[in-house]
Protein backbone atom coordinates (compact mmCIF):
# COMPACT_ATOMS: atom_id res chain seq x y z
CA UNK A 1 0.00 0.00 0.00
CA UNK A 2 1.22 3.47 -0.89
CA UNK A 3 0.53 6.49 1.30
CA UNK A 4 1.15 10.11 0.36
CA UNK A 5 1.79 12.68 3.07
CA UNK A 6 1.34 16.20 1.72
CA UNK A 7 1.24 19.77 2.98
CA UNK A 8 4.58 19.33 4.81
CA UNK A 9 6.36 22.54 5.77
CA UNK A 10 9.69 20.69 5.66
CA UNK A 11 11.14 17.20 5.90
CA UNK A 12 14.09 17.18 8.30
CA UNK A 13 17.15 14.93 8.15
CA UNK A 14 17.17 13.98 4.47
CA UNK A 15 20.65 12.51 4.55
CA UNK A 16 22.11 10.72 1.53
CA UNK A 17 21.95 6.93 1.62
CA UNK A 18 25.69 6.60 2.25
CA UNK A 19 25.56 8.81 5.36
CA UNK A 20 25.33 6.43 8.32
CA UNK A 21 26.94 8.69 10.94
CA UNK A 22 27.85 12.34 11.31
CA UNK A 23 30.71 13.86 13.31
CA UNK A 24 32.72 17.05 13.69
CA UNK A 25 31.46 19.84 11.44
CA UNK A 26 29.23 17.29 9.76
CA UNK A 27 27.01 17.25 12.84
CA UNK A 28 25.65 20.64 11.75
CA UNK A 29 24.66 19.25 8.35
CA UNK A 30 20.91 18.65 8.58
CA UNK A 31 19.49 18.48 5.04
CA UNK A 32 15.84 19.49 4.68
CA UNK A 33 13.22 19.58 1.95
CA UNK A 34 10.86 22.57 2.18
CA UNK A 35 7.26 22.69 0.95
CA UNK A 36 7.47 18.93 0.68
CA UNK A 37 5.59 15.71 0.19
CA UNK A 38 6.47 12.15 1.22
CA UNK A 39 5.42 8.88 -0.39
CA UNK A 40 5.76 5.62 1.53
CA UNK A 41 5.02 2.10 0.44
CA UNK A 42 4.24 -0.40 3.19
CA UNK A 43 7.08 0.07 5.71
CA UNK A 44 9.54 1.99 3.49
CA UNK A 45 10.14 5.53 2.25
CA UNK A 46 9.48 5.29 -1.48
CA UNK A 47 9.91 8.89 -2.64
CA UNK A 48 9.85 12.51 -1.53
CA UNK A 49 10.06 15.90 -3.15
CA UNK A 50 9.06 19.55 -3.10
CA UNK A 51 6.19 21.48 -4.62
CA UNK A 52 3.18 19.76 -6.14
CA UNK A 53 2.86 16.13 -4.98
CA UNK A 54 2.46 13.33 -7.51
CA UNK A 55 -1.00 12.17 -8.59
CA UNK A 56 -2.17 8.64 -8.00
CA UNK A 57 -4.52 6.42 -6.07
CA UNK A 58 -2.75 6.84 -2.73
CA UNK A 59 -4.04 6.91 0.77
CA UNK A 60 -3.50 10.56 1.69
CA UNK A 61 -2.49 12.24 4.93
CA UNK A 62 -2.46 16.00 5.40
CA UNK A 63 0.52 17.06 7.54
CA UNK A 64 -1.16 20.37 8.36
CA UNK A 65 1.95 22.38 7.43
CA UNK A 66 3.89 20.58 10.15
CA UNK A 67 7.45 19.31 9.98
CA UNK A 68 8.39 15.67 9.40
CA UNK A 69 11.32 14.36 11.44
CA UNK A 70 12.84 10.88 11.56
CA UNK A 71 11.78 9.29 14.84
CA UNK A 72 14.22 9.57 17.72
CA UNK A 73 16.40 6.52 18.37
CA UNK A 74 16.95 6.07 22.11
CA UNK A 75 20.16 4.05 22.29
CA UNK A 76 20.45 3.79 26.09
CA UNK A 77 17.55 2.81 28.37
CA UNK A 78 16.79 0.61 31.38
CA UNK A 79 13.08 0.62 30.65
CA UNK A 80 12.37 -2.82 32.17
CA UNK A 81 12.19 -2.37 35.93
CA UNK A 82 9.89 -2.94 38.91
CA UNK A 83 8.51 -0.23 41.15
CA UNK A 84 10.09 3.18 41.47
CA UNK A 85 12.50 5.10 43.68
CA UNK A 86 10.84 8.40 44.47
CA UNK A 87 11.97 8.02 48.10
CA UNK A 88 15.56 8.37 46.95
CA UNK A 89 14.54 11.46 45.00
CA UNK A 90 13.46 13.00 48.28
CA UNK A 91 16.69 11.80 49.94
CA UNK A 92 18.73 13.69 47.35
CA UNK A 93 16.64 16.82 47.89
CA UNK A 94 17.50 16.46 51.58
CA UNK A 95 21.20 16.37 50.81
CA UNK A 96 22.25 12.75 50.25
CA UNK A 97 24.38 12.00 47.19
CA UNK A 98 23.78 9.19 44.71
CA UNK A 99 26.80 7.36 46.17
CA UNK A 100 25.59 7.80 49.76
CA UNK A 101 22.18 6.42 48.89
CA UNK A 102 23.83 3.41 47.23
CA UNK A 103 25.96 2.72 50.33
CA UNK A 104 22.77 2.64 52.41
CA UNK A 105 21.33 -0.14 50.25
CA UNK A 106 19.45 2.11 47.85
CA UNK A 107 20.15 2.73 44.20
CA UNK A 108 20.61 -0.24 41.91
CA UNK A 109 20.35 -2.74 44.78
CA UNK A 110 16.95 -1.29 45.68
CA UNK A 111 15.72 -1.87 42.13
CA UNK A 112 17.25 -5.35 42.06
CA UNK A 113 15.35 -6.40 45.18
CA UNK A 114 12.06 -5.26 43.63
CA UNK A 115 12.74 -6.82 40.25
CA UNK A 116 13.52 -10.27 41.65
CA UNK A 117 10.03 -10.35 43.18
CA UNK A 118 8.25 -9.24 40.00
CA UNK A 119 6.87 -11.70 37.47
CA UNK A 120 7.59 -11.46 33.77
CA UNK A 121 3.97 -10.52 33.15
CA UNK A 122 4.18 -7.66 35.66
CA UNK A 123 7.40 -6.38 34.10
CA UNK A 124 5.92 -6.59 30.60
CA UNK A 125 2.79 -4.66 31.57
CA UNK A 126 4.79 -1.86 33.20
CA UNK A 127 7.30 -1.63 30.35
CA UNK A 128 4.57 -1.58 27.70
CA UNK A 129 3.07 1.48 29.38
CA UNK A 130 6.47 3.20 29.36
CA UNK A 131 7.02 2.36 25.71
CA UNK A 132 3.60 3.78 24.83
CA UNK A 133 4.53 7.01 26.56
CA UNK A 134 7.94 7.38 24.90
CA UNK A 135 6.41 6.73 21.50
CA UNK A 136 4.14 9.73 22.01
CA UNK A 137 7.22 11.94 22.40
CA UNK A 138 8.66 10.78 19.08
CA UNK A 139 10.78 7.73 19.87
CA UNK A 140 10.74 5.02 17.21
CA UNK A 141 13.40 2.55 18.42
CA UNK A 142 15.08 1.77 21.74
CA UNK A 143 17.82 -0.20 23.41
CA UNK A 144 16.91 -1.96 26.67
CA UNK A 145 19.52 -3.05 29.21
CA UNK A 146 19.27 -5.61 31.97
CA UNK A 147 21.13 -4.83 35.20
CA UNK A 148 18.41 -4.81 37.86
CA UNK A 149 18.51 -8.55 38.48
CA UNK A 150 22.11 -9.25 39.53
CA UNK A 151 21.48 -13.00 39.51
CA UNK A 152 21.56 -15.25 36.46
CA UNK A 153 17.82 -15.98 36.61
CA UNK A 154 16.78 -12.37 37.19
CA UNK A 155 19.07 -10.93 34.50
CA UNK A 156 17.80 -13.46 31.97
CA UNK A 157 14.25 -12.66 33.04
CA UNK A 158 14.82 -9.01 32.17
CA UNK A 159 16.25 -9.89 28.79
CA UNK A 160 13.39 -12.28 28.02
CA UNK A 161 10.95 -9.50 28.84
CA UNK A 162 12.80 -7.12 26.50
CA UNK A 163 12.68 -9.67 23.68
CA UNK A 164 8.95 -10.22 24.26
CA UNK A 165 8.35 -6.47 24.22
CA UNK A 166 9.76 -6.37 20.70
CA UNK A 167 7.00 -8.78 19.65
CA UNK A 168 4.18 -7.06 21.53
CA UNK A 169 4.54 -3.47 20.33
CA UNK A 170 5.82 -1.72 17.19
CA UNK A 171 9.15 -0.21 18.31
CA UNK A 172 12.29 -2.14 17.26
CA UNK A 173 14.37 -3.09 20.32
CA UNK A 174 18.03 -3.98 20.87
CA UNK A 175 18.98 -5.71 24.12
CA UNK A 176 22.09 -5.40 26.28
CA UNK A 177 23.32 -7.64 29.09
CA UNK A 178 24.38 -5.43 32.01
CA UNK A 179 24.96 -8.09 34.64
CA UNK A 180 27.87 -6.06 36.03
CA UNK A 181 25.74 -3.08 37.04
CA UNK A 182 26.41 -3.32 40.77
CA UNK A 183 27.75 -5.86 43.23
CA UNK A 184 24.83 -7.85 44.70
CA UNK A 185 24.61 -8.24 48.47
CA UNK A 186 25.25 -11.97 48.13
CA UNK A 187 28.75 -11.17 46.82
CA UNK A 188 29.68 -8.41 49.24
CA UNK A 189 33.46 -8.65 49.71
CA UNK A 190 33.75 -11.07 46.78
CA UNK A 191 33.69 -8.94 43.64
CA UNK A 192 35.99 -11.33 41.76
CA UNK A 193 33.53 -14.14 42.43
CA UNK A 194 30.68 -12.14 40.96
CA UNK A 195 32.69 -11.14 37.90
CA UNK A 196 33.49 -14.82 37.43
CA UNK A 197 29.77 -15.63 37.57
CA UNK A 198 29.01 -12.95 34.98
CA UNK A 199 31.78 -14.05 32.63
CA UNK A 200 31.52 -17.83 32.94
CA UNK A 201 27.81 -18.39 33.46
CA UNK A 202 25.65 -15.32 32.83
CA UNK A 203 27.15 -14.26 29.50
CA UNK A 204 27.13 -17.77 27.99
CA UNK A 205 23.50 -18.32 29.04
CA UNK A 206 22.34 -15.01 27.59
CA UNK A 207 24.20 -15.66 24.34
CA UNK A 208 23.09 -19.28 23.97
CA UNK A 209 19.46 -18.26 24.45
CA UNK A 210 19.80 -15.39 21.97
CA UNK A 211 18.71 -12.82 24.53
CA UNK A 212 21.40 -10.13 24.17
CA UNK A 213 22.87 -8.08 21.33
CA UNK A 214 25.47 -6.23 23.43
CA UNK A 215 27.49 -6.46 26.64
CA UNK A 216 27.81 -3.62 29.18
CA UNK A 217 29.41 -2.87 32.55
CA UNK A 218 29.24 0.06 34.98
CA UNK A 219 32.90 1.11 35.11
CA UNK A 220 32.93 3.49 38.06
CA UNK A 221 34.50 3.97 41.47
CA UNK A 222 32.61 1.89 44.02
CA UNK A 223 31.24 -0.40 41.32
CA UNK A 224 33.60 -2.06 38.79
CA UNK A 225 37.13 -1.06 37.83
CA UNK A 226 39.08 -1.16 34.58
CA UNK A 227 40.32 -4.72 35.13
CA UNK A 228 36.73 -5.87 35.68
CA UNK A 229 35.69 -4.02 32.55
CA UNK A 230 38.37 -5.65 30.44
CA UNK A 231 37.45 -9.08 31.71
CA UNK A 232 33.70 -8.69 31.12
CA UNK A 233 34.08 -7.16 27.66
CA UNK A 234 36.51 -9.88 26.58
CA UNK A 235 34.14 -12.57 27.87
CA UNK A 236 31.29 -10.94 25.96
CA UNK A 237 33.35 -10.83 22.78
CA UNK A 238 33.90 -14.58 22.94
CA UNK A 239 30.13 -14.97 22.71
CA UNK A 240 29.62 -12.38 19.98
CA UNK A 241 28.41 -9.56 22.23
CA UNK A 242 29.83 -6.15 21.32
CA UNK A 243 30.48 -3.57 24.07
CA UNK A 244 28.28 -0.56 24.91
CA UNK A 245 29.58 0.65 28.25
CA UNK A 246 28.76 2.94 31.19
CA UNK A 247 31.87 5.06 31.74
CA UNK A 248 32.92 8.37 33.32
CA UNK A 249 29.61 9.17 35.01
CA UNK A 250 31.17 10.36 38.26
CA UNK A 251 34.89 9.69 37.78
CA UNK A 252 37.34 9.18 34.91
CA UNK A 253 39.16 5.95 35.79
CA UNK A 254 40.21 4.60 32.39
CA UNK A 255 36.98 2.98 31.25
CA UNK A 256 36.91 4.85 27.95
CA UNK A 257 40.29 3.49 26.88
CA UNK A 258 39.44 -0.06 27.95
CA UNK A 259 36.15 0.09 26.04
CA UNK A 260 37.56 1.62 22.85
CA UNK A 261 40.44 -0.88 22.75
CA UNK A 262 37.84 -3.66 22.81
CA UNK A 263 35.78 -2.27 19.97
CA UNK A 264 32.98 -0.52 21.84
CA UNK A 265 30.09 0.59 19.65
CA UNK A 266 29.50 3.40 22.13
CA UNK A 267 30.70 4.73 25.46
CA UNK A 268 27.84 6.25 27.42
CA UNK A 269 27.56 8.97 30.10
CA UNK A 270 30.93 10.81 29.87
CA UNK A 271 29.86 13.53 32.28
CA UNK A 272 33.46 13.53 33.55
CA UNK A 273 35.86 13.58 30.63
CA UNK A 274 39.61 14.10 30.46
CA UNK A 275 41.72 15.05 27.47
CA UNK A 276 43.20 11.55 27.37
CA UNK A 277 39.71 10.09 27.00
CA UNK A 278 38.99 12.33 24.01
CA UNK A 279 42.35 11.43 22.45
CA UNK A 280 41.42 7.75 22.67
CA UNK A 281 38.04 8.38 21.03
CA UNK A 282 39.42 10.36 18.08
CA UNK A 283 39.31 8.22 14.97
CA UNK A 284 38.19 5.12 16.90
CA UNK A 285 34.71 4.85 15.42
CA UNK A 286 33.25 4.61 18.92
CA UNK A 287 30.25 6.87 19.51
CA UNK A 288 30.10 9.14 22.56
CA UNK A 289 26.56 8.92 23.96
CA UNK A 290 25.39 11.74 26.21
CA UNK A 291 22.53 11.29 28.69
CA UNK A 292 21.33 14.81 29.56
CA UNK A 293 18.20 13.74 31.45
CA UNK A 294 20.44 11.96 33.95
CA UNK A 295 22.50 15.12 34.42
CA UNK A 296 19.33 17.12 34.98
CA UNK A 297 17.87 14.68 37.50
CA UNK A 298 21.06 14.10 39.52
CA UNK A 299 22.32 17.69 39.13
CA UNK A 300 25.70 16.45 37.90
CA UNK A 301 27.75 17.91 35.01
CA UNK A 302 26.59 17.51 31.44
CA UNK A 303 28.65 15.67 28.84
CA UNK A 304 31.03 18.22 27.23
CA UNK A 305 29.60 17.89 23.75
CA UNK A 306 31.43 20.91 22.33
CA UNK A 307 34.82 19.37 23.14
CA UNK A 308 33.82 16.06 21.60
CA UNK A 309 32.42 17.64 18.44
CA UNK A 310 35.49 19.86 18.05
CA UNK A 311 37.64 16.72 18.24
CA UNK A 312 35.61 15.02 15.51
CA UNK A 313 34.06 12.42 17.83
CA UNK A 314 30.51 11.40 16.85
CA UNK A 315 27.99 12.27 19.57
CA UNK A 316 24.63 10.59 20.21
CA UNK A 317 21.91 11.52 22.69
CA UNK A 318 19.81 9.05 24.69
CA UNK A 319 17.58 9.23 27.78
CA UNK A 320 19.02 6.64 30.21
CA UNK A 321 15.38 5.96 31.17
CA UNK A 322 15.57 4.24 34.57
CA UNK A 323 13.93 4.51 38.00
CA UNK A 324 16.89 5.96 39.89
CA UNK A 325 18.77 8.55 37.87
CA UNK A 326 16.55 9.36 34.87
CA UNK A 327 12.88 8.46 35.34
CA UNK A 328 11.89 9.80 31.92
CA UNK A 329 12.10 8.54 28.38
CA UNK A 330 11.29 11.87 26.76
CA UNK A 331 13.79 12.15 23.91
CA UNK A 332 12.36 15.51 22.85
CA UNK A 333 13.34 16.88 26.26
CA UNK A 334 16.77 15.27 25.93
CA UNK A 335 17.27 17.10 22.63
CA UNK A 336 16.21 20.39 24.23
CA UNK A 337 18.61 19.89 27.15
CA UNK A 338 21.43 19.10 24.72
CA UNK A 339 20.84 22.51 23.18
CA UNK A 340 20.40 24.42 26.42
CA UNK A 341 22.93 22.72 28.70
CA UNK A 342 25.45 21.11 26.33
CA UNK A 343 25.51 24.03 23.88
CA UNK A 344 24.71 21.85 20.91
CA UNK A 345 23.12 23.56 17.94
CA UNK A 346 19.62 22.29 17.08
CA UNK A 347 21.04 20.61 13.97
CA UNK A 348 23.69 18.80 16.04
CA UNK A 349 21.21 17.72 18.70
CA UNK A 350 18.70 16.43 16.15
CA UNK A 351 21.40 14.45 14.34
CA UNK A 352 22.63 13.10 17.68
CA UNK A 353 19.14 11.83 18.52
CA UNK A 354 18.43 10.34 15.09
CA UNK A 355 21.17 9.21 12.70
CA UNK A 356 23.86 8.89 15.41
CA UNK A 357 21.48 7.22 17.83
CA UNK A 358 20.69 4.70 15.12
CA UNK A 359 24.42 4.19 14.50
CA UNK A 360 24.89 3.50 18.22
CA UNK A 361 22.54 0.54 17.72
CA UNK A 362 24.03 -0.43 14.33
CA UNK A 363 20.72 0.43 12.68
CA UNK A 364 21.55 3.56 10.73
CA UNK A 365 21.20 1.70 7.43
CA UNK A 366 17.53 1.19 8.33
CA UNK A 367 16.46 4.26 10.33
CA UNK A 368 17.62 7.57 11.76
CA UNK A 369 17.10 9.72 8.65
CA UNK A 370 14.50 10.50 6.00
CA UNK A 371 16.25 8.60 3.24
CA UNK A 372 14.78 6.72 0.28
CA UNK A 373 14.61 3.01 1.01
CA UNK A 374 14.85 3.35 4.78
CA UNK A 375 12.08 2.41 7.16
CA UNK A 376 9.18 4.84 7.19
CA UNK A 377 9.68 5.78 10.85
CA UNK A 378 8.98 9.46 11.39
CA UNK A 379 6.84 11.92 13.30
CA UNK A 380 4.77 14.87 12.16
CA UNK A 381 4.76 18.01 14.27
CA UNK A 382 2.14 20.61 14.79
CA UNK A 383 2.60 23.77 12.75
CA UNK A 384 5.89 25.44 13.78
CA UNK A 385 8.02 28.31 12.51
CA UNK A 386 11.23 26.24 12.22
CA UNK A 387 12.72 22.93 13.33
CA UNK A 388 14.59 24.83 16.06
CA UNK A 389 11.22 25.59 17.65
CA UNK A 390 10.96 21.95 18.75
CA UNK A 391 13.82 22.13 21.33
CA UNK A 392 13.06 25.80 22.03
CA UNK A 393 9.52 25.05 23.20
CA UNK A 394 10.69 22.27 25.51
CA UNK A 395 7.62 22.31 27.75
CA UNK A 396 5.20 21.43 24.95
CA UNK A 397 4.71 18.18 23.11
CA UNK A 398 4.59 19.50 19.56
CA UNK A 399 4.40 16.04 17.99
CA UNK A 400 0.99 15.27 16.51
CA UNK A 401 1.47 11.82 14.93
CA UNK A 402 4.15 9.13 15.08
CA UNK A 403 4.73 6.45 12.44
CA UNK A 404 6.95 3.40 12.89
CA UNK A 405 7.65 1.14 9.94
CA UNK A 406 4.90 2.85 7.96
CA UNK A 407 2.20 2.44 10.60
CA UNK A 408 0.58 5.13 12.74
CA UNK A 409 1.47 4.19 16.31
CA UNK A 410 0.73 7.34 18.33
CA UNK A 411 -1.52 10.38 18.06
CA UNK A 412 -1.43 13.37 20.39
CA UNK A 413 -4.65 15.37 20.46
Amino acid sequence: MQTLIHNIKAIVGCHAKEVLLVKGRGMKDLPILENAWLLMEDDRILNMGTGTPPEGTFEQIDAGNGFVFPTWVDSHTHIVYAGNREGEFVDRINGLTYEEIARRGGGILNSAAKLRLASEDELIEAALNRLTNVTKTGTGAVEIKSGYGLTIDAELKMLRVARKLAQLQPLPIRTTLLGAHALPLEYKGNKSGYIQLVCEEMIPRAAEEGLADYIDIFCEEGYFDVADTERVLEAGAKWGLKPKTHVNQFNAIGGVKASVERGAISVDHLEELEDDDIDVLIGSGTIATALPLCSLFLTIPYTPARRLIAAGVPVAIATDYNPGSSPSGNMSLAVALACMKMRMNPEEAINAATINGAAALEWSDQMGSMTLGKKASFFITREMTSYAYLPYSFGDNLISRVFVNGKLVATNS
